[in-house]
């Protein structure tokens, strides 16, 4: 379908550097008297830690793209890290039961026994993950990833991680009072870290490596001979490594390999996944921790004073989600596999783009020629072309020069997007 003649984006919803928010309406009512700041009260001011902490960019746009579809503006958006599948029918229905039959209150801190044990048998059964219910904390995965910040971080510790990565890593380092060391990847080495790049950058204050694979933005699979190389450099320098394997289901060629499977590796890797990607559940919050019984018994310390637990009627679903058939989730993925088939040929089509063929995860990072921001690119073909791509600078200094696209979006979605960005890169 040809893109309809692109109206000018309104200026109270142009994307401005910092991501203010839009203009409040003038004509607003009157402040009440008994709200009314008076003379000598001080306005709260937010802590010192989170100075250096950015708004999630990605959440950011997000925003930015629901606002403007609200006044009606056609936007094909490739911004949101999510699958636009609904959750598997089984799954809904488990929920269902729970919500009808009661199931509405606390549950142990670290999650009922049932999906416990579930998950420890799901990762020993697919990853080799040597562990047990004992092993296991069930929270949504971004939390999992904060606290583990938080309980095994010191002010002054460095973390080294793949430049580029997710934009939330960052944050999390950051508000523990650590400090990111970014590695630099390379577009043609499909972003693959270099276990050497990693020993060069170790310190005295070197305390955790974040590794993610597949890849939040670039898709990209880490080798098992990487996995064993930097499970050498971890033991041999005492150090923690984090693994976010959040779309370790979403592989299109190879195979998935996890830290915690290697030997000797288990005590010292905290592993995250969860559900919200294989199982088009990213509204429903629900992850997992594994790692030694002394880190989970750390982390279930900071779950009992933030969240207590996670939603009751939602961990019977995830029972369900894990034990129950997996056809649809098989069907996602090769739909998936279809869908970065169909882009990476487009966008190739494209004058001034070129992309690896990532083998997991459901996004795109392609490089532009222009020598312009990828933040300013990624705004004005919003507005211009209103199509929605993430800034490639969200993911680390070396992301700049690219954007990031999702793939998770209808056949007809992406071949009028790129359509978009094709004509959009030819007026640039």
């Amino acid at each position: 379908m040809a893109a309809k003649k692109l109206s000018k984006v309104p200026e109270e919803v142009k994307m401005k550097k910092g991501d203010k928010p839009a203009a409040v309406e003038k004509n607003h009512s009157k402040v009440p008297e008994e709200v009314k700041t008076k003379k000598g009260d001080k306005p709260a001011t937010a802590a010192k830690r989170l100075s250096g902490v950015p708004a999630s960019g990605t959440v950011a746009l997000s925003n930015l793209v629901s606002q403007m579809k609200s006044m009606g503006i056609d936007i094909v958006s490739f911004s949101m890290g999510e699958p636009d599948f609904v959750t598997p029918e089984n799954i809904v229905e488990a929920c269902k039961a729970s919500l009808n039959e009661g199931f509405t209150h606390y549950t142990p801190s670290a999650g009922i026994p049932e999906l416990r044990k579930a998950i420890a048998a799901k990762a020993f059964s697919d990853n080799r993950i040597p562990c047990t219910a004992k092993n296991v904390l069930v929270t949504p995965c971004k939390h999992a990833i904060f606290m583990s910040a938080l309980a095994f971080l010191d002010p002054g510790d460095e973390v080294i991680l793949p430049d580029p990565s997710w934009v939330s890593y960052e944050a999390c380092i950051r508000l523990a009072g650590a400090k990111p060391v970014y590695i630099p990847t390379k577009f043609d080495d499909n972003f693959i870290i270099d276990p050497s790049l990693i020993s060069a950058s170790i310190t005295p204050k070197t305390k955790m490596i974040v590794l993610n694979s597949p890849s939040n933005p670039t898709g990209s699979v880490i080798p098992c001979e990487t996995i064993k190389d930097i499970s050498k450099i971890a033991i041999e320098n005492n150090l923690t490594v984090l693994s976010d394997e959040i779309y370790e289901s979403i592989i299109y060629e190879g195979k998935h390999h996890s830290v915690a499977a290697v030997p000797d590796m288990f005590e010292r890797t905290i592993t995250i996944s969860g559900l919200s990607k294989t199982y088009a559940m990213t509204g429903w919050r629900l992850g997992w921790a594994i790692a030694s019984e002394k880190s989970i018994k750390e982390l279930d310390k900071l779950q009992t004073h933030s969240i207590s637990c996670c939603v009751s009627f939602t961990q019977p679903a995830a029972v369900e989600a894990i034990n129950g058939p997996q056809k649809e989730k098989e069907n996602m993925v090769k739909e998936f596999k279809k869908r970065r088939d169909l882009a990476v040929d487009l966008i190739r089509d494209i004058k001034g783009l070129d992309v690896n063929v990532p083998k997991g995860a459901f996004y795109l990072f392609p490089k532009y020629d222009s020598k312009v921001k990828s933040e300013v690119l990624c705004t004005k073909m919003l507005e211009e072309a209103h199509v929605a791509v993430t800034p490639g600078s969200a993911f680390g200094p070396c992301g700049e020069g690219f954007f990031r696209l999702s793939y998770a979006a209808s056949e007809d979605q992406i071949r009028e997007g790129l359509s978009r960005i094709k004509k959009f890169m030819n007026n640039l």
